[in-house]
């Protein structure tokens, strides 16, 4: 069965909510300076997420080590889709690539990496429907910190309150606070060269 693959994300007519999870060292300078600083590495791939509970998933609600600060950087919306232009998926996906090599050349050059994950519900249940993962690649990273981000807000204390509201299974309460996301739409040529479907 195909999955359903869609940019579900929280934003306003200028800016969209990634999400990424970090320890104090990273994540207390971002949030003072809205920008990353060293230990952030500028040298390799960061990820952002438009999808909270995929986040969620992955950090284990902002317990696991290193990953107790939730972030939502909001960027502009303008830099969001100049990266998905430039994005090539992480496998070949034969409805997008002629073949395996043409994929391989286009994937080698990327700087921008394209990946489709299961989404989640509030339980961490698997969906059918596939989130964006976005990896930005050292080539464009000093371009994200300095242009694309508009502001770092501390989703952390939300976080853990949502988190205790749903160890004890206070689901309403827990649907009310989470960040509200909708459909992105995107121009279609973008759609197309990354998988939207």
């Amino acid at each position: 069965m195909e999955h359903t693959q869609e940019i579900r994300a929280n934003y306003d007519n200028n800016t969209i909510t990634v999400y990424q999870a970090y320890g104090k060292a990273i994540a207390l300078p971002a949030l003072k300076n809205n920008r990353f600083e060293k230990p952030f590495s500028f040298n390799r791939m960061t990820w952002i997420k438009p999808s909270y509970l995929w986040l969620m998933e992955r950090s284990n609600w902002g317990t696991k080590s290193n990953q107790e600060y939730i972030l939502g950087i909001k960027i502009k919306k303008t830099a969001w889709e100049k990266a998905l232009s430039l994005g090539v998926l992480t496998h070949p996906d034969k409805a997008i690539y002629k073949n395996g090599w043409d994929w391989e050349q286009q994937f080698k050059k990327a700087k921008i990496h394209i990946q489709w994950d299961p989404e989640r519900s509030l339980r961490g249940k698997k969906l059918n429907i596939r989130s964006i993962q976005v990896g930005v690649s050292r080539f464009l990273i000093e371009e994200y910190n300095e242009e694309w981000i508009h502001e770092i807000v501390d989703l952390t204390p939300l976080t853990k309150k949502i988190n205790q509201l749903r160890k004890q299974g206070k689901y309403k309460e827990v649907k009310r606070l989470l960040p509200k996301e909708k459909i992105y739409h995107l121009p279609k040529d973008i759609e197309q060269k990354i998988g939207v479907r």
